[in-house]
């Protein structure tokens, strides 16, 4: 694929993928918001309450029916004798509002029922008292009210339109005289689909009519609002004296949990029945009376709890709306604007940078996703979702580091094949992890060139069988590899016996011209070796020519594409390297350069860096088709004792050459 089309795929399939959670994160699916969501939120409070754990109340206080109460008093329900004996000594305090979260469906006795009507009532304008709705869906109620009922709906409604509250079909109607004694307020809940409890549903549905919740009227109790001016906006929260509790469009308030179970202030029911606890403790309080043992089965799933009491679950949203303290759902459109800018960061990534690349900026926008998220929930109040962003950027980062791993790994491929047989398997994995410094298109570079002939290797074939000529070739060419290699060259070809090679490409070497150089002095060394072997074994020794030169050539893959593509160079600096290879037998020497390469080493030879050499200049020679004359030099390996020297040529006659 050309670079033109991994730019679309790169760009497109990201655009496709988040317009694709748009539309999720428009519909949210209930499976990814009451499930994977709030799952995330349950970590978000946690992580929270470690960075900044938020106040508790002390104004508002629990009497619970405890362990302890059961043991003293018997098990649960209480006579509702002592019900009321418990709620006199509360009131006995002076509390500014008391909650009752406890459900009378059926009668006692006719004193009984009469003793604790009797005590609410006398305290009703401080009091409210839990009334139990049934939910089960698509079970409604289409009858009639009674007149208590209709009594305690909520009297202000507006935008009635978006209302879109839970519909109860079953109300536990608690009896006469207790169900005329009191105000009262529902305590349904609903938890999420994972069975965390998040939500306050802060008024039901029933019949024709709106139930407020028990933490709502007790709120506005302890701020001495009367419950006809608790104003229900539908689809957009709730308002009283001056206080506006956000709601989402089902009428739901998203509870700001203090903590685990036992945050607030507990007192044990049993203690304010004997007198341990001193009613006085309750003055200008809030509080609210409920069940805490676990034999009473009001347990809740909450974010820091699987065990809290839901009393405490109903003190939280009390204290949530006196201290407006409240955990806002970002709005929709604000959640839609983060995927876009999340997506639109994906794409960019997506455009450029290799896979390893990708990989680190996706999961630096996770963390900047997951870490403004974080600051905004603990310190800003507000919920934005996590899933969507997230989702998007893991889904493009996963196309996208998967897409660029497999062109990468094809690329890397096809640089392996290319390479692997001219240069080290060093430059081959450097080229891989650089693509972009091999440029297989072509390119102008400057390099230095080496070429190698065996001299009289035509007579050597004739005077020998064609396996020990093979044989002898294949050893020759496998010890001067190496030595190209030894010297980080690029082995551009044999040509029969010849051997061509360059540097500087396809990775940059700015000291190309001396690795050359070193290279064709150990090649005149090997050789040297190889012939002491020959001769040991009664072969005849081989001798060669090296020619050097410097200069700009094309360079790049080139031939019949699909068919046979070889990585060589090109152009008169090639064909002056070939040229000065030929005058090594007219000027009987193993090596000669021009006077090129010696320009890009002079100084370390006359700085012993290139130790042990003696360059001479043995003439002039003009190449066909150029004017100016070049210098060439022999050089060739001195003993350790012998300094290096370098000589320039004499006025001699110019050599011209013919050739191409």
């Amino acid at each position: 694929m050309n670079f033109r089309g991994r730019i679309k795929a790169t760009f497109f399939i990201p655009l496709l993928i988040t317009v694709v959670i748009v539309g999720l994160a428009r519909i949210n699916p209930p499976i990814i918001d009451e499930f994977i969501e709030t799952l995330l939120t349950v970590y978000r409070f946690k992580i929270r309450n470690i960075i900044s754990p938020p106040p508790v109340p002390d104004n508002i206080v629990i009497v619970s029916v405890d362990e302890k109460s059961l043991t003293e008093y018997g098990r649960w329900p209480w006579r509702r004798k002592l019900q009321a004996d418990l709620i006199e000594k509360v009131f006995q305090g002076d509390p500014k509002a008391v909650a009752v979260d406890v459900f009378y469906p059926e009668p006692e006795s006719p004193d009984a029922d009469k003793s604790l009507a009797d005590v609410l009532n006398k305290y009703r304008d401080r009091v409210v008292v839990a009334l139990g709705f049934e939910v089960e869906q698509e079970k409604y109620f289409d009858g009639e009210l009674s007149d208590m009922l209709f009594d305690q709906a909520a009297a202000r409604i507006e935008n009635f339109g978006r209302m879109r509250a839970i519909d109860a079909f079953r109300v536990l109607v608690p009896p006469e005289p207790i169900a005329g004694s009191a105000p009262f307020g529902h305590v349904y809940s609903l938890a999420d689909r994972n069975g965390i409890l998040i939500w306050e549903n802060m008024y039901i549905k029933y019949s024709d009519e709106y139930f407020l919740s028990l933490a709502i009227k007790t709120a506005a109790l302890a701020r001495g609002v009367d419950f006809d001016r608790i104003r229900i906006l539908a689809g957009q929260g709730i308002d009283f004296d001056g206080v506006f509790i956000p709601s989402d469009e089902f009428g739901r308030l998203h509870i700001n949990y203090f903590g685990k179970e036992r945050s607030f202030t507990y007192k044990s029911a049993a203690d304010i029945l004997s007198g341990r606890v001193g009613s006085e403790f309750f003055k200008d309080k809030v509080v609210i009376i409920g069940t805490s043992a676990i034999a009473t089965y009001d347990l809740k799933n909450t974010p820091f709890s699987a065990n809290m009491p839901g009393v405490e679950k109903n003190a939280t949203v009390v204290a949530n709306i006196l201290g407006r303290n409240f955990m806002k759902r970002a709005d929709l459109y604000l959640d839609l604007i983060i995927i876009i800018l999340v997506g639109f960061a994906a794409m960019i990534i997506g455009r450029e940078g290799r896979a390893l690349h990708s990989f680190i900026y996706y999961f630096i926008i996770v963390l900047f996703i997951v870490f403004a998220n974080q600051l905004l929930f603990t310190f800003g109040g507000t919920r934005f979702n996590l899933v969507y962003p997230l989702l998007t950027i893991l889904s493009n980062g996963t196309f996208i580091i998967s897409y660029r791993y497999l062109i990468e790994e094809k690329k890397a491929r096809e640089i392996r094949k290319m390479f692997s047989s001219y240069v080290t398997e060093r430059v081959v994995n450097e080229l891989i992890k650089n693509p972009e410094m091999a440029k297989l298109g072509g390119e102008r570079r400057e390099v230095t060139v080496l070429f190698s002939d065996i001299s009289g290797f035509t007579s050597f074939s004739e005077k020998h069988s064609p396996e020990e000529v093979v044989s002898t070739l294949n050893e020759y060419l496998s010890a001067m590899t190496d030595v190209v290699f030894r010297w980080e060259g690029t082995l551009d070809k044999f040509i029969g016996d010849a051997i061509v090679a360059f540097w500087g490409a396809p990775l940059e070497q700015k000291n190309h011209a001396e690795l050359a150089v070193r290279c064709a002095l150990n090649m005149i060394k090997r050789l040297g070796e190889l012939q002491t072997e020959w001769e040991a074994k009664g072969k005849v020794p081989l001798n060669i020519g090296i020619g050097l030169n410097t200069g700009e050539v094309l360079v790049g893959n080139i031939g019949a594409e699909g068919k046979k593509m070889d990585y060589t160079v090109i152009g008169d600096q090639v064909n002056i390297g070939a040229r000065v290879e030929s005058l090594t037998r007219k000027f009987k020497t193993d090596i000669l350069m021009t006077e090129l390469p010696l320009n890009e080493i002079y100084d370390l030879v006359q700085s012993s860096k290139i130790g042990h050499v003696s360059i001479k200049g043995v003439g002039k020679v003009v190449v066909k088709g150029k004017e100016k004359p070049v210098k060439i030099y022999e050089i060739k390996s001195l003993d350790e004792s012998e300094n290096s020297v370098i000589e320039e040529c004499k006025d001699e006659a110019i050599i011209y050459m013919t050739e191409k």
